[in-house]
Parts: C-alpha cells; structure tokens; sequence
C-alpha cells in the first residue's frame, strides 16, 4: 500500500535534537550513530484529539530497547513529552496525526561501529505528520513474502530497533518466522477469527506491539477467548475474518491472503466489532499533550 504526500505536510517543523526546525532544513550528522549503522530504537505514536493514545506505554518500550543496546543514556520521559508537545504546537497538531519518535545513539568522534565512539547524545529526533489510519477501512489484500523475520538469537523483536532492512524487503506484506509459522506483516500484527474466537501469533519473531496488547485487553473484556501462539498460514487462508493491528491504521479488516479471500470477503462482526471497543477506547483515554 503505497502511501500519499499530504499537502499539509508541506511546511512541517520538526525537532531535532530539541531543536525546531523546517523539514527542509532539518539534519543529522554523518557521524550519528543511525547513519553510521542504523544504531537507534523508535516508537509510532499516533494524536487523538489532543492525546496520545499509550504514550507511556511507548515510552517504556523505547527505554527498554535503548537499555538492551546499553545506550549510555536516555532523556526522562518529560523531556521526551516536552519536545513531542513542542513540535505538535509548532504544527499546531490536534488530531489525525501520526507522530515518528526516534532515539539514536548519538555522535560519534569517528566512523565505526563500536558504541565507545558515541561520545555525544543520544539524539532525539520528534517526525509528526498530519496521517489519518493509511490503510483502507473496507479491507486490504495481502500476500506472504519470501523474506524471513529473524530468529531472537539473531536480532530479538523485543527491541524496537531501527535496523529495518527485512520489514522493506518484505513490502507490505505477511512475514513468517524461520519455522514457516505466521509471525506478522512487514507494519502490523495479524489476528484471525474462527468460530467467533480470536487467534494471534506470539510475539516470538515480531515486537509486542501497543495495538495488538490493547485489543487482546479489549476481547477479553468483551468476553471474546484468544488463542496466543503458533499460526501457520493454512489457518489464516481458513479463517472466518482476518484483521490487522498497528499505529498507523488502527483495526483494519484482511479480504484475501495470497489470493484467497478470506470468509465472505468482507469485514467480519468480531472485526467490526473489536474496531468499535478499540475507538472508544482512544476517545476516553491518552495523555494529553496538546
């Protein structure tokens, strides 16, 4: 799904670093740490009428993956907030955005991989983008990609790293894990229904995302029973509904696998209605922070 320029994006201002600058003019230095080898962690975080929906949530991923990389440091979480409701009040943001938090390891003294070079940082870096959800409410089609996640004792999901390679290799696509099982797409978590309950991978070859915990916490309020753990792609063709979970398009229903369609082809009632419980959910709660 290929996404498109927002005019209102033209003008953005953006934090580097604390500092707010026009996109244009916006920089980070060749010695900085994800130049140099992609050696940052990240978080999307999406505004909802002011408020952020689990901000604190992200920002304990962001510091947990930074502490397994043995950042030297990382900002508090105020701070991180401060520069975050900086850059929205410079956009004057409010709602519909998708915000691309950044945390490098900083600047190093000169070219190299090794993180005793990083003698200046980290460096935080603050995207926010008018975005509405980016995928098609009505249901998108999906293929299986030949390009594999990695295995934990390669590169641990846990970390919410920025070395991305696999994930645009994969374009938009299913991704299994070195055993041929469903780990998620190159974006998004994927969840099935069938005979009213749910089913999800666990998160063994993919990050634990926000959306997906929420909508696990959500079915289980709403009595729906889930499944957690090995899926294999037969059970996805077989599913009665298949949807998908992630910042930047919330619930979105699955018509098709790999040219399959999945149940009738349209979105499914557990679908429609976990979508229904997940907006109520970024309506009543959030941090505000515009």
């Amino acid at each position: 799904m290929l996404q498109t320029f927002d005019e209102r994006n033209r003008d953005l201002i953006v934090s580097v670093g604390g500092r707010l600058v026009h996109r244009n003019q916006a920089a980070i230095s060749p010695f900085d740490s994800s130049v140099q080898g992609g050696d940052a962690v990240w978080e999307g975080l999406r505004l909802y009428r002011g408020k952020i929906f689990r901000l604190d949530e992200h920002l304990a991923r962001l510091r947990r993956s930074a502490t397994a990389l043995a950042f030297a440091s990382v900002p508090p979480d105020a701070e991180i907030t401060g520069q975050i409701s900086a850059t929205l009040r410079a956009n004057a943001m409010t709602d519909n955005v998708h915000i691309r938090l950044t945390l490098t390891r900083g600047v190093k003294i000169t070219s190299g991989m090794d993180p005793r070079l990083n003698q200046s940082g980290p460096t935080l870096i603050v995207l926010a983008e008018h975005k509405p959800p980016v995928y098609d409410p009505s249901g998108i089609t999906l293929v299986t990609a030949s390009v594999r996640r990695p295995p934990p004792d390669c590169l641990d999901p846990k970390i919410h790293h920025a070395n991305l390679l696999s994930s645009i290799l994969a374009d938009d696509a299913v991704m299994l894990d070195q055993r041929g099982f469903v780990a998620e797409t190159n974006a998004t978590h994927l969840f099935l229904v069938t005979g009213g309950r749910l089913a999800t991978p666990a998160t063994v070859a993919c990050p634990e995302g926000i959306t997906r915990a929420a909508v696990l916490e959500l079915a289980e309020g709403a009595g729906i029973g889930c499944y957690v753990g090995d899926l294999s792609l037969t059970q996805f063709y077989a599913a009665d509904e298949v949807f998908v979970t992630g910042t930047m398009g919330g619930l979105t229903p699955v018509t098709a696998i790999d040219g399959r369609t999945v149940g009738d082809g349209s979105p499914g009632p557990v679908t429609g209605r976990l979508t229904g419980l997940f907006a109520d959910l970024t309506a009543r709660s959030g941090t505000p922070v515009v």
